[in-house]
This record gives structure tokens, C-alpha cells and sequence, in this order.
């Protein structure tokens, strides 16, 4: 057709054919490419790591102070009692995060043998009388005067993680561990004695944690599946005598699922968490409102402080949290898998299996799914002993994401250097060109 006045030929606009439907709009498969991308950056573990234990920490500052109120001020304490104490705790740990995370590999493999053998003298030290200290019929405590009390077993999963990773790199770099002898010895001894002391004070609790670190560096060192069978039936034949000989412990297996008080007093603590959680609904009752707290739930602040959260921040908050576990875990898996170093990926799978594992007990205890096992929310409950080497654990992490090579030229390009000159003079474009290749290059080999 040719328009008017202007002689310029014009095509006429494309039919669509009838019953052909509109082309589907890309927007969302680039929205799905851009966060793929986005996750396989080589920061991407180092920011998980690094945010979601921070938020975690001062997640858990906020509700130890909730749940710990009425706790307090029953013991003729301040309100502020247990949260000042826990935010000292947090300090401490800060800075020995800090101080993991800018440590090089070869310093942390050097101090392996002595956080170990502190770690077994402590422990020991606990059954002497006079030193130990039993707590809730646990005999795992140090008195160091006044309120101030350490928990060494706490201490010993970072030493069994350290000294495993440790060991068993070296022995993957003189090609010794395709023989079950040398993937089982010291390491299997050395966790039995570790667990051995635990178990003369009556933790179980602990115990199940230390065997799900030993079974993690099992499986990261390639252990057969016989090898993991046999090691496996030997501990539950040993938590099954352990369970049987103790009526507590086989009153608290009996309170799985239990929503009734009448059951007992064993399950009174089981049946008032589900309470808290069902009253908490979709958004919660408020920070600060929870009625379980108020005598009706033990250990509100330390062992049962997910089911506070539950009541106060509702389904909201809960799942929150335990988003920030699973991008924690993700994290540590991903640093795990992609390292070459040998003592990075037992260190970093020790530190993941350690955290997840003891995460999942406790909540899953909360939820009235697990038998209650006493062992704290990691980086949430209220325990000085156990946020402290938790806080190290998590520094071993950041310091092994900040160690790929990906992410070093990506913290390179990122860090100012003082008196570089980018434009004025003839070295700093140059330079500053180069930095950008190399974080381009190592983003692209991140996303392949």
C-alpha cells in the first residue's frame, strides 16, 4: 500500500492467525537466569555464611531477652539478667569469629592438637569433685566462680572437627585412606574417648552430636558402606543401652508427640513447646507476649526458645529461622564441595554436619518429632559455652569462602587501595583493568 503525499511503500501490519495464542512473556525465565546467576557468584557462600549466622545471633539476643524475663525475675534477678550475660557471650564470640576468619588454613591446622588436648583435659577435669558442677542431674560443668560456667563438651565438637579434618588430610595427601585401618585409626578411638567422657556426666544430648560429626568426616573421607554400617550399629547398640538403663531417657522417648499433661512430668515441657507454637498462629502473639514463658514452659530461654519464637513471632518467624539454616547449610556444603585443599572440605562438611545436625535435634524436639535431647538452638539459645565455639566454628567458614579463588579477586577488586591513582596516572587504569578481568574471569568460572 502506498501511503498519501509521501510515496513511501508501507507493509500492512502481520495478522495473527486465529486460535495462535500471544507469545508468553520471558520476564520471569530472566528473572530465574539472573538469580541463578546471582547464587553461583563466588561471594554468594561468603555472604550466606557471613549474614545469615549474624542474623541468627542477634535474632537469638532479641528472644533470649524475651524468653529470659520472667526466668530472671523469678530468681529475684534484674529482667536484663540473662540477655547482659548472653550479649557479653556474643562480644567474645564476635571477636573470636573475627579473629577464625582471618587465620590462614596452615594456623588452624597447627591448632587442632592443642584445642583437642585442652579440650580432653577439660572434659576429664568435669568428674573430679570438687571442679565439675552438675546441672539439670548433667555432671558437664566447670564453675569458674560466681555465675560464670563452661561446658567443655561444647569445646569438644570444635576440637573433634579441627583434629578430624586434620588428620584425615593428611593422610588423603600420602594416599593412606583407601585402607578402612587407617580411616578408622586414631579417629574412631579418639571420638569414642571424647564421647566416653561426655557420657560419664550424662549428656546424651552431646553425645548424638559428636557421633553425627564423626559419622560427617566418615562419609566426606569416602568410608564404604560397610564401614559406615558397622561404626553405625555400634552406636545405637550404645544409645540403645544407654536409653534402656535410665528412666529418664526412656521417659523422654516416650513423649514423642505427646499433647497431653497428663502423661507425666517428663512430658510436661514436650507438651507446652507444641502449646506455644500452636498459640503463636501465622504472625505470633508479639515480641514479648508469650504466656508459656511465665512458669509454664521450662527452659524458655535456652532449650525451648524456638517454641517462644513460635508464640511470639508466629509461623513467620519460625520459618524464618530456619530459612536462615538451611542458606547457612547450603553455604557450608557449597565451600565444602568446591575446595581442593583436603582439611578445607573435612573442616568446612565437620562444621555444616555439626551445626545442622544439632539444629535439626532441637527443633525437632520442639516440634515433638525427636525425643527432647537437651542440646541448645546453635547461635540462638542462651549459653555462653555453646555460642562461643559455635562463633569460632562459623569463622573457619567465612575464612575458608573467602579463601576460593573466585572469591579473593572478587574481595580484591572490592577493597580500596589507598594511593592507587585510577585515572590520573599511567599505572592506575592499567591496574585497575586488570583487577576487572580477573573478577570477570573468576565470576564466569563461578557460574559455569
Amino acid at each position: 500500500m502506498v501511503a498519501s503525499g509521501s510515496g513511501a511503500l508501507q507493509r500492512a501490519p502481520k495478522r495473527r492467525p486465529s486460535g495462535s495464542r500471544p507469545r508468553r512473556d520471558n520476564s520471569l525465565t530472566r528473572i530465574v537466569t539472573r538469580a541463578r546467576r546471582a547464587w553461583d557468584r563466588p561471594l554468594t557462600a561468603y555472604y550466606l555464611i557471613f549474614g545469615g549466622s549474624l542474623l541468627i545471633t542477634v535474632l537469638g539476643l532479641v528472644m533470649v531477652y524475651s524468653a529470659s524475663q520472667i526466668t530472671a525475675l523469678q530468681m529475684s534477678l534484674p529482667g536484663s539478667y540473662f540477655f547482659r550475660k548472653q550479649f557479653l557471650a556474643a562480644c567474645i564470640g564476635a571477636v573470636l569469629l573475627f579473629a577464625a576468619s582471618r587465620m590462614p588454613v596452615r594456623l588452624h591446622r597447627a591448632l587442632a592438637y592443642p584445642i583437642l588436648a585442652s579440650a580432653v583435659v577439660l572434659m576429664a577435669l568435669v568428674q573430679v569433685p570438687g571442679i565439675g558442677v552438675a546441672v539439670n542431674g548433667n555432671q558437664n560443668w566447670i564453675s569458674l566462680g560466681g555465675s560464670f560456667q563452661i561446658q567443655p563438651s561444647e569445646f569438644g565438637k570444635l576440637a573433634l572437627v579441627l583434629w578430624g579434618a586434620d588428620l584425615l588430610a593428611r593422610k588423603q595427601e600420602k594416599r593412606l585412606l583407601t585402607q578402612w585401618k587407617h580411616m578408622l585409626v586414631p579417629l574412631v578411638p579418639m571420638a569414642f574417648l571424647l564421647l566416653g567422657l561426655i557420657m560419664l556426666g550424662g549428656d546424651m544430648g552431646t553425645t548424638i552430636i559428636l557421633t553425627a560429626i564423626l559419622f560427617g568426616l566418615l562419609w566426606l573421607a569416602g568410608a564404604p558402606t560397610r564401614l559406615f554400617t558397622g561404626v553405625l550399629s555400634i552406636a545405637v547398640v550404645l544409645g540403645a543401652i544407654a536409653i534402656k538403663t535410665s528412666p529418664h531417657r526412656l521417659a523422654r522417648l516416650n513423649c514423642i508427640g505427646a499433647t497431653d499433661p497428663g502423661q507425666g512430668d517428663q512430658c510436661w515441657q514436650a507438651v507446652h513447646g507444641i502449646y506455644a507454637l500452636a498459640s503463636g498462629g501465622i504472625f505470633g502473639s508479639g515480641l514479648g507476649a508469650s504466656v508459656e514463658k511465665w512458669g509454664q514452659l521450662p527452659e524458655a530461654h535456652t532449650d525451648f526458645i524456638f517454641a517462644v519464637t513460635g508464640e511470639e513471632l508466629g509461623l513467620v518467624g519460625t520459618l524464618s529461622v530456619l530459612a536462615l539454616f538451611a542458606a547457612l547449610g547450603y553455604a557450608g556444603i557449597r565451600v565444602a564441595g568446591r575446595t581442593e585443599d583436603p582439611f578445607v572440605r573435612y573442616a568446612a562438611g565437620g562444621v555444616t554436619t555439626w551445626i545442622i545436625a544439632q539444629a535439626v535435634i532441637n527443633i525437632g524436639a520442639v516440634l515433638g518429632l525427636l525425643p527432647i535431647a537437651g542440646v541448645p538452638l546453635p547461635l540462638f539459645s542462651y549459653g555462653g559455652s555453646a555460642l562461643l565455639p559455635a562463633m569460632f566454628a562459623i569463622g573457619l567458614l567465612i575464612a575458608f569462602a573467602r579463601d576460593e579463588p573466585g572469591a579473593r579477586a572478587a574481595l580484591a577488586m572490592r577493597q580500596p587501595r589507598f594511593g592507587r591513582k585510577r585515572a590520573g596516572g599511567p599505572r592506575g587504569p592499567r591496574r585497575w583493568n586488570t583487577m576487572r578481568r580477573r573478577a570477570s574471569a573468576a565470576r564466569s568460572s563461578g557460574e559455569r
